[in-house]
C-alpha cells in the first residue's frame, strides 16, 4: 500500500482539525505517493530514531510529537531537528505526527492512559465546543437516498453512539435554468417546479468533507446548500478524560501502581490526606490547564505529565495532584498507533521503536 493510505487511516481515527491552534500535526517531512516498506511508531523523532529506520528499510516514521513546530529559513544541520529533516530526505523516509489532534480524538492518548489505569466509564473532561455544523440541502425526491448515503459515508449524520442521522422534510422546489445552463430537469427559461426532500445533518470538523460529498452525487448542476454554526457541546472529543476504578483505592497505593506501570522514575505529587481514590481525571502531557476542570468534576486525583511550581500550592486542599513526566505519561500512544495500522494494514512490517527518546534522566 501507499504511505497516503496510511495518512488517511490514521486521519480518520484522529482527523487534523481536531489538533490544538498552537499545533503542527500532520506531514513533516516526505511524499506520501510511494510504497510504504514498513513504520517504525515513536513519540519523538531524533537522529537514533531516523538511523533505526534506515536500518530496519522501513520508509515511514510516525511520531506523536511534531517534529517541526517553528518556521525554518534554511536546513543546514544546525540543530537535531534539522539534521534529522537532512537524514529523513536523504533516505526516502517520510515522518508524519499526529499530536493533539490524537489527544483530542475519542479513543485517542488520555483513552489510552485511562485504559493502563483501569478506568471505567471513561468521557471527555473538557469537550469541544462549536466545532460542529448542521447540513441543509434539497435534493429531489428520486435522488435524496442516494445523496443521504453520499454525505453518511462522508462523515455526516454522527450524533453520539449513533450515525447515518437526518432529518428529512418534504417540499416543492421552484427555478429557472438561464441561458448557458445544462439543467437536469425543467427548460431553458422557464419556471420549474420540483418535489425536493429537505435533508438536513450534522457535520463535524470539516465543511469541505460534505461540500465533496454533495457535489459528487447530487443532480443539480447549482445545489442549494446551508452550513448552520452550532453551539452544541461535541461530548466525544476534548482534552483530558475522567472516569472511575472499579474499587477504591488508598491514596498512597494508587500512586506507587501508578508508579510503577508507567515505569516513572520520580512521582511527584501534592501532600496525602488520606482521602480514598476512585474517581480519576488526568490529561497526558502538558495538562495543567485542566485542573479546575477535574476539580469541578469531583476526581479524587488528577494525573498528568507536567505541572508548574505553583499548581501544586493552587489545588492541593481539594485533589490529589500527580506528575509522571511527559514522555512516561504519552509512551503508550505508540500501541494506538500500532493497532491503527496493524487493522487496517495487517500485511505491513509495523515496529516500535526500540529508542527511548526521553530527553529526562532520573539520578
Amino acid at each position: 500500500m501507499k504511505i497516503k493510505e496510511i495518512v488517511s487511516a490514521l486521519e480518520r481515527f484522529a482527523p487534523l482539525p481536531l489538533q490544538d491552534g498552537f499545533d503542527n500535526a500532520g506531514l513533516q517531512v516526505g511524499l506520501t505517493e510511494a510504497e510504504a516498506t514498513g513504520a517504525l511508531l515513536c513519540l519523538d523523532v531524533t537522529e537514533a530514531v531516523v538511523d533505526e529506520a534506515v536500518m530496519l528499510g522501513y520508509n515511514l516514521i510516525i511520531s506523536h510529537h511534531p517534529l517541526i513546530f517553528k518556521g525554518y529559513k534554511s536546513i543546514i544541520g544546525r540543530d537535531y531537528i534539522e539534521r534529522c529533516v537532512l537524514k529523513a530526505i536523504k533516505n526516502d523516509i517520510v515522518i508524519y505526527s499526529a499530536h493533539t489532534n490524537l489527544d483530542n480524538a475519542p479513543g485517542g492518548v488520555n483513552y489510552k492512559i485511562a485504559e493502563k489505569i483501569g478506568l471505567k466509564n471513561v468521557r471527555i473532561l473538557d469537550p469541544k465546543e462549536e466545532y460542529l455544523l448542521k447540513f441543509v440541502t434539497f435534493v429531489p425526491d428520486a435522488q435524496a437516498d442516494r445523496v443521504r448515503k453520499a454525505l453518511f459515508e462522508a462523515g455526516c449524520g454522527c450524533i453520539g453512539n449513533y450515525d447515518s442521522c437526518s432529518y428529512n422534510l418534504e417540499g416543492e422546489g421552484t427555478f429557472r435554468a438561464q441561458r448557458g445552463a445544462s439543467p437536469f430537469c425543467g427548460e431553458i427559461g422557464e419556471l420549474h417546479k420540483e418535489s425536493e426532500v429537505r435533508i438536513e445533518t450534522i457535520l463535524r470538523l470539516l465543511k469541505s468533507c460534505g461540500d465533496k460529498a454533495l457535489l459528487a452525487t447530487h443532480p443539480y448542476e447549482e445545489p442549494a446548500f446551508d452550513f448552520y454554526p452550532l453551539k452544541n457541546t461535541w461530548t466525544q472529543v476534548g482534552s483530558g478524560v475522567v472516569g472511575e476504578l472499579e474499587e477504591p483505592e488508598a491514596e498512597l497505593d494508587f500512586l506507587k501502581r501508578i508508579k510503577k506501570t508507567f515505569e516513572v522514575g520520580c512521582l511527584r505529587h501534592t501532600r496525602l490526606s488520606g482521602r480514598l481514590i476512585q474517581k480519576v481525571a488526568l490529561c497526558g502531557g502538558a495538562g495543567a490547564f485542566l485542573l479546575p476542570k477535574a476539580v469541578s468534576a469531583d476526581a479524587d486525583v488528577f494525573i498528568t505529565g507536567e505541572l508548574k511550581y505553583h499548581d501544586y500550592f493552587n489545588y492541593e486542599n481539594d485533589i490529589l495532584v500527580a506528575e509522571m513526566g511527559h514522555y512516561e505519561s504519552e509512551q503508550y500512544t505508540k500501541e494506538i498507533f500500532y493497532s491503527i495500522i496493524q487493522e487496517m494494514f495487517p500485511e505491513l512490517e509495523v515496529q516500535i521503536t526500540r529508542v527511548n527518546t526521553n530527553p529526562i534522566k532520573y539520578l
